[in-house]
């Protein structure tokens, strides 16, 4: 057993309750298994509304959600969005898909033009439309080289002077349908529509979470994964050949 086993990786999904409606929950999943591959102890929180927040909070993921969702968690992530700063500047890293991605914003305003109020960790804003912008996402990111997933939204988002891009849209649509840029991000935060779930296709992306989190922590970095003795093929293969089904797929 590696020497790392003791040592232990909290992750913390926001709400999974209300903002978890296109699978996002397999983005825990993936982080689960990927941390105890490299040696490490994952230990798994759920937090929703009225849980008192885990004392220990080394990675934050969040979902997607309706409305209604949105309506129901709003409360409750206003009254934590002070700490979630102050993890976010200390370098926690945190990947929102979605309805969290834009409540990670200033605000989304609703077709009826009604605001929800974010708590603008993340400097971008988003429109409800009558236009929902669906299907697969082929994207280029500086440090995660191809990313792919599936989008569903109506809400249109845009990014302020103070948000960088995740990544440069090649297929599919994005943050909107003005500009080129899908999702945003602020230090080790990730904001993203991209559902399917995402880490699972783009494993390059959950281990810069992880590494994020064990060098936050323990100052360690992270060697070359190894997969489960058990696996017929290597994991690496495995992943390639779904990454590339997936980014053949029609739009």
């Amino acid at each position: 057993m590696s020497s790392r086993s003791t040592q232990q990786i909290h992750v913390v999904q926001l709400y999974p309750r209300d903002m978890n409606i296109y699978g996002d929950y397999g983005n825990a999943l993936v982080l689960q298994r990927r941390i105890a591959w490299y040696g490490y102890e994952p230990v798994m929180h759920s937090y929703d509304p009225g849980d008192e927040f885990p004392a220990h909070a080394d990675i934050l993921i969040g979902g997607g959600g309706q409305d209604s969702g949105q309506d129901r968690i709003q409360q409750d992530l206003l009254s934590i969005g002070e700490r979630l700063h102050s993890l976010a500047e200390a370098g926690t890293p945190m990947l929102m898909i979605c309805g969290l991605y834009q409540l990670f914003g200033h605000y989304f305003e609703t077709r009826q033009g009604r605001r929800i109020q974010g708590i603008g960790l993340l400097d971008v804003t988003t429109y409800g439309t009558d236009t929902r912008l669906i299907g697969n996402v082929v994207a280029e990111s500086d440090q995660f080289g191809q990313i792919i997933g599936y989008e569903n939204h109506s809400g249109q988002t845009y990014l302020g002077d103070d948000a960088q891009p995740l990544a440069r849209v090649v297929t599919g649509e994005g943050n909107n349908e003005q500009d080129p840029h899908e999702g945003a991000r602020h230090r080790n935060v990730l904001g993203s529509y991209l559902h399917g779930s995402l880490l699972p296709k783009n494993p390059a992306v959950a281990d810069f979470l992880i590494a994020a989190a064990v060098q936050q922590k323990f100052g360690d970095s992270l060697g070359d994964l190894q997969a489960p003795d058990t696996a017929p093929v290597s994991l690496t293969e495995l992943t390639e050949k779904a990454r590339r089904s997936a980014a053949s797929r029609p739009r």
